[in-house]
């Protein structure tokens, strides 16, 4: 029996029991979707009555099946970091699979990004991903104003600009889990490596780390998420606070620098100093001590990015709703 008044695409993905995407997928004829899947789409269809919307239609029609990955950074700031690998894993998977062509672009300056955002618009992209955001970076407003369906990878200083189309980590919450254990550990002089103070998640997982403390005595040094920036904060602390017995490190790239400056001065980890990292990189592992980390699922967060694009590309009002994905500390042997 057709459903009482225009049946909705909510409707439909509900009656198939799949997200909203899925079915925005299925009804415009992509291929990453399973046989199952797409009959249970249809059948639902057929029992709603539903119609597509006709300028829906049409815009697909002009489609390119081309979208861009943005990695917006500053002069200098290094890429190394194992993060981009793991979601570029991702999301050049989940493009693949829905039969998209991907394309890849590095900005590095506010002019960077102007000229960016206009040839995008010129050269009718579908979509596009942006990752590595800092607080002024004016790209998202530009995309969002042009009307180019936009999905970030990481936290905005404002999530308006995109209507809360992002995926990010609990990056507080797992700082905040990897600082508790340490005090659970007993240990008293707790210092952080936290990442720069002009991006969202440098400030989320610094301020995880004073959730922890609960006011008391913060001890903090900044690097740049690479390991030659985590040993120069290693070595920065080491010299301020001699006393130190544990510290947190925002990536496993600067705790790694971290490991390196504590075995040259002599402090035995996790003995004389305890140290924790985020991300699970594939490094986390292969360092010595092996690392305790936070882990956070970034190939994942990569493929979520992609499945909130096509939801945009196939309906530009869909509302936007930010997917935060869990974290979880991996003890291993330097904690």
């Amino acid at each position: 029996m057709a459903a009482r008044g225009r049946p909705t695409l909510e409707q439909v993905a509900a009656r198939a029991k799949v997200s909203r995407g899925t079915a925005s997928r299925v009804i415009n004829g992509s291929a990453a979707v399973s046989p199952q899947t797409r009959e249970a789409v249809l059948q639902a269809i057929d029992e709603l009555g539903y119609a597509p919307n006709h300028a829906a239609r049409t815009l697909a029609a002009r489609r390119t099946g081309v979208v861009a990955l943005v990695l917006s950074e500053e002069r200098g700031r290094p890429f190394e970091q194992p993060y981009f690998g793991e979601i570029l894993r991702g999301i050049s998977s989940a493009t693949g699979a829905a039969e998209l062509k991907l394309m890849l672009t590095f900005t590095h300056s506010a002019a960077d990004r102007a000229r960016l955002a206009h040839d995008l618009r010129t050269q009718r992209v579908d979509g596009v991903m942006v990752i590595s955001l800092l607080r002024q970076d004016p790209l998202p407003s530009l995309l969002a104003s042009s009307g180019i369906p936009t999905v970030l990878g990481g936290r905005p200083f404002d999530p308006a600009t995109v209507q809360g189309r992002y995926v990010d980590a609990d990056n507080t919450g797992g700082a905040r889990q990897a600082t508790e254990y340490l005090i659970k550990q007993d240990r008293r002089h707790i210092a952080t490596i936290a990442g720069p103070p002009d991006t969202a998640v440098g400030i989320d997982r610094l301020t995880g780390y004073r959730q922890a403390l609960s006011g008391g005595s913060e001890r903090v040094a900044y690097g740049d998420f690479s390991e030659t920036g985590g040993a120069a904060a290693m070595q920065e602390l080491l010299e301020r606070e001699p006393l130190l017995d544990a510290v947190f490190a925002a990536s496993d790239n600067m705790a790694a620098g971290a490991l390196r400056v504590l075995e040259r001065k002599g402090r035995r980890v996790p003995d004389d100093v305890a140290v924790i990292g985020f991300e699970d990189s594939a490094i986390a592992p292969r360092t010595e001590p092996a690392l305790t980390t936070v882990h956070q699922p970034t190939e994942g967060m990569g493929r979520r990015m992609v499945d909130m694009l096509l939801t945009q590309i196939h309906d530009t009002a869909a509302i936007g709703t930010p997917v935060i994905c869990d974290t979880s500390l991996v003890i291993r042997a330097s904690a």
